[in-house]
């Protein structure tokens, strides 16, 4: 995976992750286990936000974790570690070079990665050769184009643009979401279904003001100010007010809406019709 990754791997984006991961299991993952005994391939683990939630949730399938960046690698394992999990074995690898043979994995899982990937469609196409027959391929992605709220502000939708404009220039795509289905069937999956799974946050709902509009959404804001101002997207004032607006949806009297979009499909099983004919 040859792009940069815009949110950068320091200490603070790695809370960020396990924030989001923490306020976003059930949305993302209630509907997600694998029976036991099967092989699970999650490629771009990072720093193992989602590691711990899959592992937990399928105690008895043994997982392979993978990312790029050796950094993250090691404090994926560090996070699995401490949560007392030994179903998940780690290794750095490229999702376009894959260190395994054709049809090793039963499922294959991918979470907030393809929104990095210049080459989506050839990185599912890879990731789907690599697994069994009939296994299945599930794929979350957000889409910041999805994101509105109250109250509104022009100002906050120009920062998330800010976000937005540099993940493009870097490669990216932070408005992937609402492309999973054809990108799955283009790579080759069948029986592709994607479901919307909308974050809904007003002051009822304080684990998710604070988990997601706080320290998720907002961060993840406030992450790129320094590489927006230097790539001449904004000014370091416009750029503050659209943050001082996008904490102002937090307050009691705010609402904050945000698409995800999950996706899963089947690797084709006739190979194996052929082999009975």
């Amino acid at each position: 995976m040859s792009q940069a990754y815009v949110h950068g791997y320091d200490a603070r984006e790695n809370e960020r992750l396990q924030d989001q991961a923490g306020t976003l299991v059930d949305l993302l993952h209630s509907d997600t286990s694998y029976p036991s005994g099967s092989v699970v391939l999650e490629a771009g683990c990072g720093v193992g936000a989602q590691t711990v939630t899959l592992a937990q949730r399928s105690l008895g399938a043994r997982f392979t974790s993978i990312d790029v960046s050796a950094n993250s690698v090691a404090q994926a394992k560090r996070t699995v570690e401490a949560a007392g999990l030994t179903n998940v074995q780690f290794q750095q690898a490229d999702i376009f070079a894959l260190p395994f043979a054709p049809e090793s994995f039963d499922h294959v899982f991918v979470c907030f990665v393809l929104e990095h990937l210049s080459r989506p469609v050839e990185a599912l196409a890879t990731l789907n050769s690599v697994l069994r027959p009939g296994g299945t391929m599930t794929v979350i992605e957000g889409d910041h184009g999805s994101t509105y709220f109250h109250p509104d502000s022009n100002a906050a939708r120009m920062a998330i643009q800010c976000q937005v404009e540099l993940q493009r220039l870097g490669g990216g795509n932070a408005l992937i979401g609402r492309q999973l289905y054809p990108l799955m069937v283009e790579a080759g999956l069948e029986a592709v279904r994607v479901s919307p799974r909308m974050v809904y946050v007003d002051s009822s709902k304080p684990a998710f003001v604070d988990g997601f509009t706080r320290k998720t959404f907002t961060a993840m804001i406030e992450g790129v100010r320094e590489s927006a101002i230097e790539a001449g997207l904004t000014s370091p004032e416009a750029f503050d007010a659209g943050v001082r607006d996008l904490h102002r949806t937090a307050e009691v009297d705010g609402v904050f809406c945000y698409t995800f979009f999950k996706g899963v499909g089947e690797k084709s099983r006739e190979k194996i019709r052929k082999s009975f004919r």
